[in-house]
């Protein structure tokens, strides 16, 4: 068993429409010492979590379970939230995630560095967990997309990378 200082007694969420990925969420977290993970497939039941308990840090897949207004319920709770993707890994996705108050976006592709990211996603201010998170998602989205993939939004993407600085932010107890 790994420790993680950073992961120690969080109680997190993950919410997936799909049984495997939560599976996989769970297996990654499971060796790191009393995380407390609840996990559920539909809008309805993550909903009901959202309301009953405070999450150190929210996991939502955004197609499937309707990850954004997921994403709403848990911001304005005060909820640190990861978007999680496969099939929204679009340049729309990661704009609205953002403008929706996520703290980061990772791609399903990225779960075996699922820990470290949720470390990042704790350990680091707000701008400093989307600076890395978009050195990561942006060299993905070049190679998908093409390196000119923010043209479309030039403006949204200069705003927000301005507001970017890479420091270390306090712990998030």
């Amino acid at each position: 068993m790994h420790s993680s200082e950073i992961l120690q007694d969080k109680l997190i969420l993950a919410v997936d429409d799909e049984e495997d990925v939560l599976d996989i969420i769970e297996e990654e977290l499971s060796e790191y010492a009393n995380v407390t993970l609840h996990t559920c497939t539909t809008f309805e039941h993550a909903q009901q979590y959202l309301v009953s308990y405070t999450y150190d840090l929210v996991i939502l897949d955004i197609m499937g379970v309707r990850g954004f207004d997921l994403l709403q319920i848990a911001n304005s709770a005060g909820f640190p939230v990861v978007m999680l993707t496969a099939h929204a890994f679009t340049p729309e996705a990661l704009k609205k995630s953002i403008e929706l108050g996520a703290r980061a976006y990772l791609p399903k592709e990225k779960l075996g560095s699922l820990v470290p990211f949720l470390e990042d996603v704790i350990k680091l201010n707000y701008q400093s967990a989307w600076k890395k998170a978009l050195d990561q998602v942006g060299s993905l989205f070049n190679k998908k997309f093409g390196s000119d993939w923010r043209k479309s939004e030039e403006v949204f993407w200069e705003d927000f990378e301005k507001k970017l600085t890479l420091e270390e932010g306090a712990i998030i107890k």
